[in-house]
Parts: structure tokens; C-alpha cells; sequence
């Protein structure tokens, strides 16, 4: 059954490039904003501001939380203004059981993990 209108295999396709890339963000300690990632993603066209966009980001750090690597998409921010991730972001790590009390420090902390695995796995 197709995601969002995307055709499975293309989804997942899509979600291995943005892994890649959000790793290589990861590995060189920089973050990337939404629509820069959507430009870079071949397999889809994801639009930054929807909720398959959302949705996308949640099935990676969903089975990145899983392998005990942090949120991998706590490098995906927004490229204006707080330059944070947006409301999404927070709402995951919350239905997957963590203490989300200040939103930035939280958020400090994932990109800290992710960094860490990826320079150690590299």
C-alpha cells in the first residue's frame, strides 16, 4: 500500500538516501535544514513542510531509537528562525518514552548522541 501517495519501494528507497545523507550530517557535526534534505533525496519528492515529510522522519529515527542511536533527525532543523527541529521532532521522542521537559536542551542532547555514534561508527 503506498505512503502518502509514494509507491512502498520508492519510500524506503527514499528513506535509505536520507539516512546517508542525515549520517554524513551526523559524521561531519553539522546539521541540514528540511528543505535541503528534500533536495537531495532522489527516490521521492518529499515536500519539507508536509506531514509525509513527518512522517518520513519519524520511520528513521524510529528504527535508529531502536538500535540504541538516538534520533537521527535531530539534524534536521529549520532553516530560519530557531533553527531547531520543528513539533514533530518533540512529539516522537515523546511516544517513544522520553522526558521531553525542555524542548532545546532535549534537543541539544539527541544532536550530541547522534554525533557521537556517527563519529564512533565511522
Amino acid at each position: 500500500m503506498p505512503k502518502f501517495g509514494f509507491p512502498d519501494d520508492a519510500w524506503e528507497r527514499a528513506k535509505d538516501e536520507a539516512r546517508t545523507i542525515l549520517i554524513g550530517v551526523a559524521r561531519d557535526q553539522r546539521t541540514i535544514a528540511y528543505s535541503d534534505l528534500c533536495r537531495q533525496i532522489r527516490a521521492i519528492a518529499l515536500d519539507p513542510h508536509s506531514y509525509a515529510m513527518r512522517a518520513f522522519l519519524g520511520e528513521i529515527s524510529t528504527a535508529e531509537h531502536f538500535r540504541n542511536r538516538g534520533l537521527l533527525s535531530a539534524v534536521v532543523t529549520y532553516k530560519h528562525g530557531d533553527q531547531q527541529p520543528g513539533p514533530g521532532f518533540f512529539e516522537l521522542a515523546r511516544s517513544l518514552g522520553y522526558k521531553v521537559h525542555d524542548e532545546t536542551e532535549f534537543w541539544i542532547e539527541q544532536v550530541r548522541t547522534v554525533y557521537q555514534t556517527w563519529l564512533s561508527d565511522a
